[in-house]
């Protein structure tokens, strides 16, 4: 664990994801649920981030900060679209800031550079979701004046459900 107090802060480098940091990628998507109380809910194995993020029609672009040259934390994001606003848009699935690098402003920094690259691509939005178990999160999202939507509420079909609707006779 680094010492806020003795060490000299370090400028993150925050760069893209290549295919050699996928099992650092999945480590951290793990010790993300871990974090928020969901280790059970991680299915995904590192083939899997690699198809989604560097396969024949990635689906998801990662950004991965690095400490004197360490991985320290990264965001998995994805565009997005809105008809109301007919504009692009960037949806933060995962950030995550190792135990170690907390506090010292690499979440922050992660979230300028996706906003940089939501400002560069002409997107009106970027946004995310945060389990309401998570409150060090929530408090930091606050800091940052990010708001909440009361206009929207998450909705979800998955395991059976989502296969009875999709066998479901019209």
């Amino acid at each position: 664990m680094r010492d806020r107090e003795t060490l000299t802060p370090v400028e993150p480098l925050i760069r893209p994801a290549v295919p050699a940091d996928v099992d650092v990628l999945h480590r951290f998507v793990v010790e993300l649920a871990e974090a928020v109380q969901l280790p059970e809910a991680v299915t995904a194995q590192p083939g899997d981030l690699a198809e989604a993020l560097f396969g024949a029609r990635p689906l998801v672009e990662a950004v991965v900060a690095t400490v004197d040259g360490q991985p320290a934390g990264f965001a998995l994001f994805y565009p997005t679209y809105s008809t109301i606003l007919g504009r692009p848009g960037l949806h933060l699935e995962d950030l995550y800031v190792s135990p170690g690098h907390r506090g010292g402003g690499l979440g922050r920094a992660l979230l300028v550079h996706l906003a940089e690259l939501a400002v560069q691509r002409g997107c009106a939005r970027l946004e995310w979701w945060v389990t309401r178990t998570n409150e060090s999160a929530q408090r930091f999202y606050d800091s940052l004046h990010a708001r909440g939507l009361d206009e929207i509420e998450v909705l979800r079909l998955d395991g059976d459900l989502l296969r009875n609707l999709a066998g479901a006779t019209r």
